[in-house]
């Protein structure tokens, strides 16, 4: 494919575009604080109870079939976290309380920075874009509406609302589509090698970009073509592409 034009980019969202992992510590660092004014508790128990927080989060597996809203199943996370440290001292309003401060606090965090907005302006001069976010269908869309991101895109596609997401081929092929493009003509981009790098090779596209902001070793089966630690650095890759 060596020489072949790059007519679309396709997008992660979380820790791509958007520091998700920063805005989640600081509201975690939230969170903490209204246990402590809540229930006087100490640094130790705060922490193992944020930390059986994050447990269950990074295990989470939501199947919207079952009944339950996201807010509920995640407020019943910070609920069994609670119970487990502080056994009878722990209530469902205040399990409801941390929730909703952490969520809040992280979306208000959420941002496209100046920088990153200009890029994506600019390279939609020239290229189609496509935003490809795994995720619930309901905590993506919050993400997307809170950072304005979408008016940066030709389109948009939530894992969660899709029967297969990152990194299966259909959710590809779906978007190929959605571009009128071949998967040949694009570009992924995103953070994770287990779904944006390994969902793109597998997906065959021009080329596969893997942004390593902590400056990871890329030690998966499947190996990106480039990496780069900020998204900022992609039209030198997309340069040498051409």
């Amino acid at each position: 494919m060596e020489g072949q034009t790059v007519k679309a980019i396709l997008f992660d969202l979380d820790n791509t575009l958007i520091e998700t992992s920063r805005a989640g510590a600081v509201a975690i660092h939230k969170t903490s604080e209204l246990l402590k004014s809540s229930l006087g508790l100490d640094d130790d128990t705060v922490s193992r109870i944020c930390d059986k927080f994050k447990l269950k989060l990074s295990q989470e597996s939501f199947d919207p079939s079952a009944g339950r809203s996201i807010d509920e199943v995640r407020t019943g996370h910070w609920e069994e976290s609670l119970q487990d440290a502080v056994g009878s001292r722990s209530t469902p309003s205040l399990a409801a309380q941390c929730y909703f401060l952490w969520k809040s606090s992280r979306l208000e965090l959420l941002n496209l920075s100046t920088e990153i907005c200009s890029l994506l302006k600019e390279l939609r001069r020239t290229h189609k874009l496509l935003l490809l976010t795994n995720g619930e269908a309901q905590t993506q869309r919050e993400k997307v509406e809170a950072t304005g991101c979408e008016e940066f895109f030709d389109a948009v596609v939530v894992g969660g609302e899709h029967a297969e997401q990152k990194p299966f081929l259909s959710i590809f092929t779906l978007c190929f589509r959605m571009l009128q493009v071949e998967a040949q003509d694009c570009v992924m981009v995103g953070d994770s090698l287990d779904t944006d790098i390994e969902g793109g090779v597998f997906a065959g596209v021009r080329a596969t970009v893997w942004i390593s902001s902590e400056g990871g070793a890329d030690d998966g089966a499947v190996k990106a073509d480039f990496t780069i630690p900020t998204v900022l650095e992609l039209p030198h890759i997309l340069q040498q592409l051409k």
